[in-house]
Parts: C-alpha cells; structure tokens; sequence
C-alpha cells in the first residue's frame, strides 16, 4: 500500500533549488520518493541540496541553469529528462522581487529584468516541461506564485504585473492540456521564513509587525510550501488543476 503523496517512480525538476522553498522543495519530494533535478544558478549551493537528499537516501542530479537565458531553460528539461528518463512533476520558483520604489521612479531596465525572470522564464519552462510531458503522457506543474498575483504590491508594479501573469499562464495551461493529463497550478505564499525574505524584514520590530498580520500569528517555513507542492503533484491532489493554493496563514482572508 502506497504512503500518502507517495512520488515513488516520479522525476521531478525543481527550480532555484539552492535554498529557501526551492531547497526544502526539492527535498521533501525525494524524500516522498520523486527522483529530483535539482536547477540553480549557482553551483556550490546548488550541489549542497543535491548531497542533503543523497545524505538523506534519495536520488538527485544537480543542474546549473539561469532562468534568465532561454538556451539554459530549454537545456534543463533537456538534461532531466536525459538522465532519467522522463519529466513527471516541475516545480517552477526560480524569482526575484526586484527594487522597491515607486511606481513612477522604476526603471525599465528594473521592469526587464523582473518580467523576464518571474514572467517569461516561467513561459519558457512551462513550454519545455509540456513537450516532455506530453511524450510522457501527463504530468504536474506547480508555478510559484505569491499574494501579489492577486493584488498589488506596493513599491512593486513589476513584481505584481508579473505574479498576475503567472496566474494567467497557469489557468491557460492548465485548461488546453487537462485532455492530455498535464494538470498546472499555482501556490501563492505568504510570509515564508527564506533567505530572500530576510533581506526586506529587518529585526524583531518588523518582524513583529508582520506577523501582527497573519491571522495564524506567525511565519511560515519553507517545508509548508513543499508539502502544498507534493499534494498538488501527488495522486491526492488528481482532480486539482488550474487552481490557485494560498499557503499564507490566512492572510488572504483578511
């Protein structure tokens, strides 16, 4: 009998996996049985993940790419799928926020660079990932999302325009390959204790005003977003496509 969210025989592609929600995604679905890529666009820290999951007993390949460069997002689907076999499970969450100011003081090159990396590079890898999954006859994508793909961000007009397009793609993907068994959805999370997020709450005062805004009353960690990940990627979560997961502690309800 199969353990709940069992990934066993699954090959699964997980991007900005060198930390954060990536890293502990990346683990928790090896360890939940999925052979991993682990994508990140640097080495050293990427490997680390790869050796934590071998550490752990799970299997894993290590693959250097920047979501950035649409050769390199072409080349992973690529290299997962020549190692393994196949691609079963993509978790796209390679992102970055971006420069917080307003919306009249950003720049286009800031504007770019945002789209680019949270917009386009999930067009691409969700291009990539369909091909192979098609040949595989179905598959789950989930696509890192965030609150501010459903409302504004302020001092973050590229970070929302791009999260709201996320959402897009997702629903479309999500309606045009459902006959051929390639089900997409979106997490959005909330205040998630990561590397990233540490840059922009600075001390307990913060932190505290923060969490003063979660109904739960406090932070989330990144393993919460991996098992969302899991379920969504799992036989548990079959009947779920084009759905859009908060993971926040009841923020979104307020």
């Amino acid at each position: 009998m199969s353990t709940p969210m069992d990934l066993s025989g699954k090959v699964a592609l997980v991007t900005g996996a060198s930390s954060g929600i990536g890293q502990a995604t990346a683990e928790y679905l090896a360890e939940r049985g999925a052979r991993v890529a682990v994508v990140a666009r640097t080495a050293e820290r990427g490997r680390e993940t790869v050796e934590r999951i071998l550490a752990a007993g799970g299997t894993a390949i290590f693959i250097q790419a920047d979501v950035e460069e649409p050769e390199a997002i072409a080349a992973m689907v690529e290299q997962t799928v020549d190692h393994f076999g196949r691609l079963d499970i993509a978790f796209n969450n390679a992102g970055m926020t971006g420069a917080v100011a307003p919306f009249h003081e950003q720049s286009l090159s800031d504007w770019d660079q945002v789209i680019r990396t949270n917009l386009s590079s999930i067009f691409l890898s969700m291009k990539h990932e369909i091909i192979a999954m098609l040949k595989c006859g179905g598959g789950s994508i989930v696509n890192n999302c965030s609150g501010a793909g459903v409302m504004a961000a302020p001092g973050l007009p590229h970070y929302t325009a791009a999260k709201h397009g996320v959402l897009g793609l997702t629903k479309s993907a999500a309606k045009e390959y459902a006959p051929h068994g390639i089900r997409v959805n979106a997490i959005c999370p909330g205040f998630i204790e990561t590397p990233q997020l540490g840059r922009y709450i600075d001390g307990p005062e913060a932190r505290a005003a923060v969490e003063a805004g979660i109904p739960i009353g406090h932070m989330g960690q990144p393993i919460e977003i991996a098992r969302a990940v899991a379920f969504l990627s799992s036989a548990e979560g079959a009947y779920i496509s084009g759905d859009t997961m908060f993971v926040d502690g009841g923020v979104m309800c307020r």
